[in-house]
């Protein structure tokens, strides 16, 4: 068996950096029962560091919406699946024709680099700044697109038509759109994450509650929403968990450890 948990608004309050002493206590005593429990999130690494004491005996978290699966005990990366740049500077191009007011930015396992119009809600310092041309040095593991001066709908059907089939759009929250490699989402990533430990689809036990996550419930064995989750997200899963706030994920795998110590 194997945990799959996404973060924000599914096991942690959204920005959050830190994890709640319950739900603490019952990913030890899920991790101490030998079931893995593993982050996938579409966080960049650097917002998933902070929460590397919980990661487990196995040390994996796979971020940005799978294009990154790294282990957090020895610091390296397992498996990475960026953009190419000349794949991705032309769809970039286009988002930008398609919204002329678009802000960008591009992911890499390092942090992320900037154009001069993008907002960072988290800033990092010290990170690159100029145009994605002189940025795009090598494969980026997800561009990112917002635009406050539109709603979220206008820009999510503005930067999917202009990605058409290129690449794999999703979103984790309204108002950013986060582009990863052509067929890249978090069920591609677990799916190989699981190949790997010899660990079926049906044996898999997620967790989500925005649009990012639904191939992963989907690929899953058994698929929890969480009970404030997007409706799109209520529609695929199999479960109703209690809301992030309730500690949902914690006390649904509490009940499952539960029940299999009978």
């Amino acid at each position: 068996m194997l945990v799959a948990t996404d973060l924000d608004g599914t096991l942690v309050p959204k920005d959050s950096f830190t994890i709640p002493d319950y739900t603490a206590r019952v990913l030890r005593e899920v991790d101490a029962a030998g079931i893995p429990v593993v982050f996938i999130t579409g966080r960049p690494l650097r917002w998933v560091e902070p929460l590397r004491e919980h990661v487990g005996e196995h040390g994996i978290a796979i971020v940005s919406n799978g294009a990154l699966t790294y282990d957090l005990h020895a610091n390296r990366i397992e498996r990475i699946r960026g953009i190419e740049p000349e794949i991705g500077l032309a769809i970039a191009r286009d988002i930008a024709a398609a919204l002329p007011t678009v802000q960008l930015a591009i992911e890499f396992p390092a942090g992320i680099r900037l154009t001069p119009e993008f907002e960072q809600d988290f800033p990092m310092a010290g990170a690159p700044c100029g145009t994605l041309a002189d940025l795009w040095s090598e494969p980026a593991i997800k561009l990112l697109a917002k635009d406050p001066s539109i709603d979220h709908d206008a820009l999510r059907d503005g930067t999917l038509g202009a990605v058409a089939d290129r690449a794999t759009a999703t979103w984790s929250m309204p108002g950013l759109i986060e582009i990863s490699a052509r067929g890249i989402t978090k069920a591609n990533a677990l799916a190989a994450l699981c190949e790997k430990r010899g660990i079926d689809a049906a044996d898999v036990i997620a967790f989500g509650d925005m649009p990012n996550d639904i191939p992963m419930l989907t690929w899953a064995g058994t698929a929890y929403a969480m009970a404030d989750a997007h409706d799109s997200v209520l529609a695929v899963a199999d479960h109703i968990a209690p809301s992030c706030q309730d500690e949902g994920v914690a006390q649904t795998l509490e009940t499952l450890l539960t029940t299999s110590a009978r």
